[in-house]
């Protein structure tokens, strides 16, 4: 849910496959936001191939719905190409924003590709103003903050910033910090920061 800066309220649901995307927009969502094969942090969902992308963002196009791809991993710098040719391959499927959790790819994206929408992700753990204020100088258009973050920290961000602003009204809530947490990797090697984590 997105409390724009007209007030506008945006209904945004994650759509894990294409049969929960299509269940998405029947119930009446304005947005959906998914992941691609690679570099998701759902990488437990079915996320889609580029064919797929290409039919879902079609079809929630055809209702007036806006798609989101989660390109929210970190990125490992021997990645970026592959990372930059998912992202390219997502707007010319014609994605209305990308995801993302790196800062530096974040950088690199507003640095090469001007033009596109990229919201930093919940996983880049933004729960502050100079967080929101990081985030708007690499170039975001909108913070998705972190589940932790205080409401008079997201008063604080809106009156601070001209970022648009997400905050979950529900989902998962972990003994950690959003996007912060390495307990998973440190016990199995399984990061939730590459979109493999065990929630403990």
């Amino acid at each position: 849910m997105i409390d724009e800066k007209n007030n506008g309220i945006e209904v945004l649901a994650p759509a894990g496959n294409p049969d929960s995307l299509r269940a998405a927009v029947i119930n009446g969502a304005d947005a959906v936001y998914l992941g691609a094969s690679v570099f998701s942090a759902r990488a437990k969902a079915g996320n889609f191939t580029q064919e797929q992308l290409i039919e879902a963002v079609r079809y929630c196009h055809l209702f007036g719905v806006k798609v989101y791809l989660a390109v929210n991993t970190i990125i490992k710098p021997e990645e970026y190409k592959d990372a930059l040719i998912t992202v390219k391959h997502a707007v010319c499927a014609k994605v209305d924003a990308i995801i993302v959790q790196d800062l530096a790819f974040l950088s690199i994206l507003h640095s090469t590709m001007p033009d596109i929408i990229v919201h930093l992700s919940t996983q880049a753990g933004v729960h502050n103003v100079y967080g929101a204020i990081v985030a708007e100088r690499l170039g975001a258009k909108r913070v998705i903050l972190s589940r932790e973050t205080l409401i008079e920290d997201i008063r604080e961000i809106r009156q601070s910033t001209n970022l648009e602003i997400e905050c979950f009204v529900h989902g998962a809530l972990c003994v950690a910090f959003s996007g912060n947490c390495y307990f998973s990797s440190l016990a199995t090697g399984l990061s939730g920061n590459r979109g493999k984590c065990l929630q403990f």
